[in-house]
């Protein structure tokens, strides 16, 4: 009797623990095809709903397009493949390409220009997209899958039109199966601006481990006269932040995320460059040249002419929240329609079923996480902080923010202007602004891998919706 006694506590024991695990691991469940209107809950932010549920809208998606008529003055095909190719220095990488090279062809326009992309799928087995990273197109335009647009398949073509309204440095990549996709090589940069003979564009991205600027590792020379000014415009492709700058002379910071810094000095500093961010660096090319450094001096860029000066960078870092002097806004952040918090985190759990550490919103895990709603029109201000452990390169779609505070203090320099910000753990971030660009639009980490294991959600307009869906026959996947 004593026995089955025994056998019954320890059966209730076990029932004790593994009904709660059970019950977590079914609602961990993320649907095999979903809306992303329809994920998580609606946060309003203190400000009103419009009379709207979150998920229910009169606007569709597929209707805020770019310009339908008129001849593109730019106009280009980009065939994705996955392939098997070699890097500009030589090495060999599986992974993707677009028109044959990784990075894809620098696309070029100058401000005013009605852009026409034709992304075609040659063999890419899991879809692609392009979305059009840090430039505030139209939300039809923006690449997303599963969100904005289905995921071309093989044999497929997609068209996307926008106008090119603002100057600035930007990339492109896919958005479908990102986490592996852009590792594997699928992007490019583009420049909206007149083109000087300085110009210089660096994408740096690491390849199977090897860090490289345009595909090359290693050192490389630039060939410019002395006394030329030059613009070097540095995109940082990668998951994680990266120190950059030039050496054998002082540099202007004179952008930040394709946005103007405001009454700019020349520094020696180098400057923090977050996952899917930009900087321009402008420099007039000295004598004895100089050198981009991506890192460490390994991996380098020598301007000018002749062998430029080696060396490491200076452990000095410029701080954009007090770099520059200060400028108008365009709007209040004092006077937000919308106030909303932004609380990365991370704990144990069941995704998908799946047991790990996850990253949470506002203590929730992927997909139970706020729906940041707003109205056309709206002030936003947002205050996003991090005790998750790790550092995480947030990134607004279809948006720029400016950064009003970090860590409590304010800022006192140039309108800091972001669309991807580097919050590091135990950092708070208060930013704001105008919700001037209706649609539903990703909320992201940077650091790709981190978005597909939950650290993903959205912006949403009241009265928007989409037709398109997460998983299902198109097999959406965005991260």
């Amino acid at each position: 009797m004593s026995r089955w006694r025994g056998r019954l506590i320890a059966l209730g024991v076990a029932l004790a623990v593994l009904a709660p695990l059970g019950y977590l691991w079914a609602t961990s469940l993320v649907p095999g095809d979903y809306s992303a209107a329809e994920m998580g809950y609606a946060d309003y932010g203190g400000g009103h709903s419009g009379g709207d549920h979150a998920h229910h809208g009169g606007t569709s998606v597929a209707d805020l397009t770019g310009p339908r008529a008129g001849t593109p003055d730019v106009d280009v095909t980009l065939t994705a493949r996955e392939t098997k190719y070699q890097l500009a220095s030589g090495e060999s990488v599986d992974g993707y390409t677009l028109n044959g090279t990784s990075p894809g062809p620098l696309i070029r326009a100058q401000v005013g220009d009605l852009v026409q992309v034709t992304l075609v799928n040659d063999n890419v087995t899991d879809g692609a997209t392009l979305h059009w990273h840090g430039i505030d197109v139209p939300n039809a335009e923006d690449g997303v899958a599963g969100v904005t647009q289905d995921a071309v398949p093989v044999g497929g073509k997609h068209v996307y039109r926008f106008l090119a309204d603002q100057a600035g440095t930007y990339w492109y990549h896919s958005h479908q199966v990102s986490s592996e996709m852009v590792k594997g090589g699928l992007f490019g940069t583009i420049v909206i601006g007149p083109q000087s003979p300085g110009d210089v564009v660096a994408a740096i991205h690491t390849y199977d481990g090897k860090r490289t600027i345009n595909g090359r590792t290693g050192s490389h020379q630039v060939d410019l006269p002395a006394g030329t000014k030059a613009r070097v415009r540095v995109v940082n492709t990668d998951n994680a932040i990266l120190r950059v700058g030039l050496i054998g002379t002082r540099a202007t910071v004179v952008a930040v995320d394709g946005r103007d810094v405001h009454e700019p000095t020349p520094v020696t500093a180098a400057f923090p460059l977050a996952a899917g961010a930009r900087v321009d660096l402008e420099a007039v090319v000295p004598p004895g040249g100089m050198r981009l450094v991506a890192g460490s001096s390994a991996v380098s860029w020598g301007i000018g002419p002749g062998v430029a000066p080696a060396g490491e960078l200076p452990v000095e870092t410029v701080d954009p929240l007090s770099y520059g002097t200060p400028a108008h806004i365009g709007f209040d952040p004092a006077a937000a329609d919308r106030n909303f918090e932004y609380r990365i985190g991370r704990r144990p759990g069941f995704l998908d079923g799946m047991p790990g550490l996850w990253w949470t919103i506002n203590g929730r895990k992927f997909p139970d996480v706020p729906m940041y709603m707003v109205a056309e029109g709206d002030v936003v201000r947002m205050t996003i902080s991090n005790t998750s452990g790790q550092a995480h390169p947030m990134h607004l779609h279809g948006h720029h923010a400016v950064v009003l505070s970090r860590n409590g203090v304010a800022a006192t320099g140039s309108p800091w202007w972001v669309d991807t910000l580097e919050v590091g753990n135990d950092e708070t971030y208060e930013i704001a602004f105008l919700a001037d660009n209706p649609g539903l639009w990703m909320d992201h980490c940077h650091n790709l891998p981190h978005a597909s294991e939950g650290l993903m959600t959205h912006l949403m307009y009241v009265g928007v919706s989409t037709p398109y869906r997460i998983g299902g026959p198109a097999r959406n996947e965005p991260e």
